[in-house]
């Protein structure tokens, strides 16, 4: 053993400190005065390395969504404010959240019903699942959604949800840095004077203005801190994805991955959540891998398993599933002749700007792990 493994032994549990009549009488002393011993825990407050809460998840939509579309005879959006089943991660009930600091719920709404505008200091995005007819307005700004794709709720932005009368019960997901707004103590809530707003612009304009590949807007100027392309189109981000895998072998570790960005800066679509797609091509499996940072997959399209810290987890479309941050996980497509694609919710915005985003492949076993789960 070297020194610096008998040091971290020694170090971990207060292995050196033995707890005395004396020195406990010194501990409560301490506690009376509003401090405390930093030995007692520093390894508990400076780990080794990261040590999450969080357990890895996998939420079934089959099970889910007949619980989810009853809530819709029990409550209604007015007096439930939204109508919501949230993620709850047995190791962060304490917070409400799915992974990490992220939470996340299952959202729906019946054909005709408009949720009351408002706003809050946590970011928000919208990933839609089924349906026909949903709509969201984002500071006068409104966008029709349809199945995949990804819409922003940007923090401090008024929006609302709705369903046309001529659409159908429309569910998505729901993804929101809340439990980091009450970490950090700053947490806003803010219901519209009206209740509504009025779309003051034409209906999807900033798709038509800021979604065009390589092209951007002469004379265009935007200066806040998320992306002004509120919503992202399914259509187009599978034909990047299909593109992109016809020129390249993607990553051993995410297969053909692309991020989410904001169009005039190329970085994240928020300044507190990022979010990408992947495609796993038919057969494919990736290496094991882990790193900083909290990440919520949806399966939008196809079937297949992830290894998640040696548990082995089988998932289909519309299932969720969650990596804890650094948790080894890889991926595996179940189809011989369809690919299939994993959205992905993280908080790598916050790993990356506070520069402490770290990654590591797994070196034994030829890149995988072994199934102990």
């Amino acid at each position: 053993m070297s020194r610096h493994d008998q040091y971290r032994e020694e170090v971990a549990g207060r292995a050196n400190v033995e707890d005395t009549p004396e020195l406990v009488r010194y501990y409560d002393d301490l506690k009376r005065k509003g401090v405390g011993a930093l030995w007692t825990v520093a390894n508990k407050i400076e780990p080794w390395e990261p040590v999450s809460s969080s357990v890895p998840m996998l939420w079934r939509y089959k099970d889910l969504r007949a619980d989810v579309l009853r809530s819709l005879d029990l409550v209604t959006p007015e007096k439930a404010g939204r109508r919501v089943i949230y993620l709850d991660n047995p190791g962060r009930s304490d917070v409400a959240a799915a992974v990490g600091w992220i939470y996340a719920g299952l959202q729906v709404m019946r054909p005709g019903e408009r949720a009351s505008a408002h706003r809050h200091s946590a970011s928000a995005v919208r990933f839609i699942m089924e349906g026909a007819g949903a709509y969201t307005i984002v500071d006068g700004h409104k966008m029709t959604l349809g199945a995949n794709d990804f819409v922003l709720t940007p923090n401090g932005t008024w929006h609302e949800h709705a369903v046309e009368e001529t659409g159908t019960e429309c569910l998505w997901q729901d993804g929101l840095d809340i439990p980091l707004m009450n970490a950090l103590e700053s947490n806003f809530y803010e219901v519209h004077p009206d209740l509504h707003q009025a779309v003051t612009h034409p209906v999807n304009d900033m798709t038509r203005t800021w979604g065009n590949p390589g092209l951007t807007p002469g004379g265009g100027a935007w200066s806040k801190g998320y992306s002004p392309l509120f919503k992202y189109e399914w259509d187009r981000t599978y034909e990047a994805l299909s593109n992109y895998a016809a020129v390249s072998d993607g990553s051993p570790f995410d297969g053909i991955l692309m991020e989410y960005v904001n169009p005039t800066n190329n970085g994240p679509v928020m300044q507190t959540m990022g979010a990408s797609m992947q495609m796993l091509r038919p057969g494919e499996k990736t290496k094991a891998h882990r790193h900083t940072g909290s990440y919520l997959y949806q399966v939008c399209k196809g079937s297949g398993s992830s290894i998640i810290n040696g548990q082995k987890f089988d998932w289909t479309e519309r299932d969720i599933f969650c990596v804890p941050s650094w948790a080894w996980h890889e991926h595996a497509n179940g189809s011989a002749t369809e690919d299939a694609c994993l959205f992905c919710l993280n908080d790598l915005p916050v790993m990356r700007s506070l520069g402490i985003y770290r990654e590591e492949a797994l070196a034994e076993n030829d890149g995988h792990q072994p199934v102990t789960a």
